[in-house]
C-alpha cells in the first residue's frame, strides 16, 4: 500500500497553525505514514519555521499536481493571502478569510483525488464570521462545502472516543433538538467509522441527558425514554452492540477504562468535558458522516503564544495519525 495523501490545512495564519504544522512536519514518524500537502501560505510557514527552529524548506506550489512527495521540503498549496506583515495573535478578518480558502481549496483537492484526507489546524471562529463566513466552526464549513445535510462531531484521546448528538447549541436548544432519529443517524455514523478503522463489532454506551438516566422519571421530563431509547433499541435490532440510555457519569468512567469502544454524548459538555480532562495535546476532532475524512487538532488558535515557538504539536500529530488510519487505501 502506497502512503495516502493527508491535505493539511494552516488554519487562522494569526494562530498557532503554522507552527505545529513545521513542527509536526519535521518528525520522522509523521514523514513515514504520510505525504503531506500543505494548503496555506508558503511564506507563512517559512516565518514559523524559522520561529519554532525548523530547518525545513518549503516549496510554493500554484497546483495540488504539482506536490513532489519525493523532495524533503514541505509540499504547500500557496495561495498567497497572508500579508508579511500579518501579526500573529490578533483576531482579523484577513486571516478569517484566509482559513476559508483554504478549507474550501483542501476539498476541492480531495473531490479532485489528488489527497485521500484533510487535517485541519485550528480557525478562529471570531476571524471567520469577521470575514463574512457565518459557521460556528470547521465541522459546519466543511458540511457546507461537501453537500452534506448531517454530520457529527467525534473526539477522540488515547483512552477515549465520544460522537456527539448536538454541539455548538445553547443546552435548552440542544435537548428540545434531540429525537430518536438524530440519535440513531448519529449511532451508525459513529459505528460506521469504528467498523472502517477495523474493530468489527464496536460496543457503543449512550448517555443519557439527566442525572442518573432520569432516574425512572424522577429527574427531568422522561426524555431519556422519549428521545434516546427508542434510537438505541433500533441499533439493537440490527445487531449492534448498543446500551443506554445510561447515567453519563458512570459510562465515560466505564469507558475511560476499556469497556466501551465509543460513547454517545447527547451535548457539547457532556461529551467535551471529559475528553480535555485526558490533556489537549492527545485529542483528536474527527468530522464524521462526510464524504472526505477529516481529522484535526482538538485545541484553538491559542493566540496567546502564537508566534513564540512553544506551541505542542502532538494533537496534529495524532489527528494525522488517525486521518492516515481512516483514509481510503491506494494500491501500491
Amino acid at each position: 500500500m502506497t502512503r495516502p495523501t493527508i491535505a493539511i490545512t494552516m488554519g487562522d495564519p494569526a494562530g498557532i497553525g503554522p507552527e505545529v504544522i513545521m513542527k509536526a512536519l519535521a518528525q520522522p514518524q509523521v514523514q513515514a505514514i504520510c505525504n503531506a500537502l500543505v494548503i496555506g501560505d508558503c511564506n507563512r510557514l517559512c516565518k514559523a519555521g524559522q520561529i519554532v527552529g525548523v530547518p525545513l524548506e518549503v516549496d510554493a506550489l500554484s497546483d495540488a499536481k504539482q506536490a513532489n512527495f519525493a523532495s524533503k521540503a514541505v509540499q504547500c498549496v500557496d495561495l498567497k493571502l497572508v500579508p508579511d506583515d500579518l501579526p500573529f495573535g490578533k483576531v482579523s478578518a484577513t486571516a478569517g478569510e484566509a482559513a476559508y480558502r483554504y478549507i474550501e481549496k483542501a476539498v476541492q483537492v480531495v473531490q479532485a483525488g489528488l489527497a485521500q484526507g484533510i487535517c485541519t489546524a485550528p480557525l478562529s471562529k471570531e476571524a471567520l464570521h469577521a470575514a463574512g463566513h457565518k459557521y460556528p466552526g470547521h465541522t459546519e464549513l466543511l458540511a457546507h462545502l461537501t453537500g452534506t445535510p448531517e454530520v457529527s462531531m467525534m473526539l477522540v484521546s488515547p483512552k477515549l472516543r465520544v460522537v456527539h448528538v448536538t454541539t455548538h447549541i445553547g443546552l435548552l436548544d440542544a435537548i428540545a433538538k434531540i429525537e430518536p432519529g438524530l440519535v440513531e443517524r448519529v449511532i451508525a455514523r459513529g459505528h460506521d467509522v469504528l467498523v472502517r478503522a477495523g474493530i468489527a463489532n464496536p460496543k457503543i454506551g449512550v448517555c443519557a441527558i439527566n442525572p442518573h438516566a432520569g432516574e425512572n422519571g424522577l429527574f427531568g421530563r422522561g426524555e431519556e425514554a422519549a428521545k434516546i431509547a427508542p434510537a438505541v433499541e433500533a441499533c439493537q435490532r440490527k445487531g449492534w452492540d448498543v446500551h443506554g440510555p445510561l447515567p453519563a457519569d458512570t459510562l465515560f468512567f466505564l469507558a475511560g477504562r476499556g469497556d466501551y469502544d465509543m460513547v454517545v454524548a447527547m451535548y457539547h459538555d457532556q461529551g467535551h468535558g471529559p475528553i480535555k480532562v485526558l490533556g489537549l495535546e492527545a485529542g483528536v476532532n474527527i468530522t464524521v458522516g462526510l464524504p472526505v475524512i477529516r481529522t484535526s487538532v482538538d485545541h484553538g488558535t491559542a493566540f496567546d503564544i502564537a508566534g513564540k515557538g512553544i506551541a505542542d504539536e502532538r494533537s496534529l500529530i495524532e489527528a494525522l495519525r488517525q486521518a492516515v488510519d481512516l483514509a481510503p487505501k491506494k494500491a501500491a
